[in-house]
């Protein structure tokens, strides 16, 4: 089938928000909360297998201090939590200091003036993707056509769901739209759905398994600074991803 539309995460996808954006956020959060929390790079990658802010937290918790996960208003403490790092994170984005990841940008722009769709898949909250946009290419809000964010849907990645409500806002079916992720629990989400995957990994992520993906790259690439091919296809041996070879990456069978 034609390709119509592309598909992206946010975190680790977009930009790398996580290691300089949500864990300082976060720490931020604990340190006005009183607490003394401190999630150092590791920490934060390990945290990462659970999807989600809130769930984070409450993960954390019941491993570190299980009596406290027992108290009876432990949701609203988190809740509380989270919106603190919430309010952090939009500070840290308005800085400008967290950059679109490299071919990024250019990708979008030539998509866009191919005519094919774009849409956001995420687990982050709406205001972290409309801030993050705002203060890296505005004009990238009026380029998706579909955000789906945070607790629009109840089940979280490695869940299929906010994928099958993207692909129902678009009307589009799995097989004429590509995924883009960076983790392990991003393409077990797009691979449910139906959805062909390109992975870009991260410092993060690197090592985990993107089995099914279409291809594995470090980056999308610009001309003057190619991608690496960490796994799968490179059918026009091209040194940065663009719309041709994206149509020629959905003839490819996944890995």
């Amino acid at each position: 089938m034609a390709l119509k539309a592309l598909i992206f995460d946010v975190d680790g996808t977009l930009a790398d928000t996580e290691r300089d954006g949500h864990r300082v956020a976060f720490n931020l959060a604990f340190q006005e909360a009183g607490l003394d929390w401190v999630w150092d790079e590791e920490l934060y990658g390990q945290l990462l297998s659970v999807t989600g802010g809130k769930e984070r937290i409450s993960r954390f918790v019941t491993d570190t201090c299980p009596e406290m996960a027992t108290e009876a208003d432990f949701e609203r403490t988190v809740r509380r939590l989270h919106e603190s790092k919430t309010r952090h994170y939009l500070a840290l984005l308005a800085q400008g200091s967290i950059p679109l990841r490299p071919g990024v940008h250019r990708l979008l722009k030539e998509a866009h003036a191919a005519g094919l769709r774009l849409a956001i898949a995420t687990t982050t909250t709406p205001a972290n993707v409309t801030t993050l946009l705002e203060h890296t290419a505005p004009e990238l809000l009026e380029w998706f056509e579909v955000i789906g964010a945070g607790d629009v849907v109840a089940a979280k990645k490695p869940a299929p769901d906010i994928y099958f409500y993207v692909l129902e806002k678009l009307s589009l079916e799995p097989e004429t739209c590509l995924a883009f992720e960076d983790s392990a629990n991003g393409i077990q989400s797009a691979r449910a759905a139906g959805l062909d995957t390109i992975i870009t990994v991260n410092r993060y992520t690197r090592h985990e398994d993107f089995s099914g993906a279409v291809t594995v790259l470090d980056t999308l690439g610009e001309p003057e600074s190619p991608f690496t091919i960490l796994a799968g296809a490179n059918p026009n041996r091209g040194q940065y991803l663009d719309i041709g070879m994206l149509q020629q990456l959905k003839s490819h069978t996944p890995l």
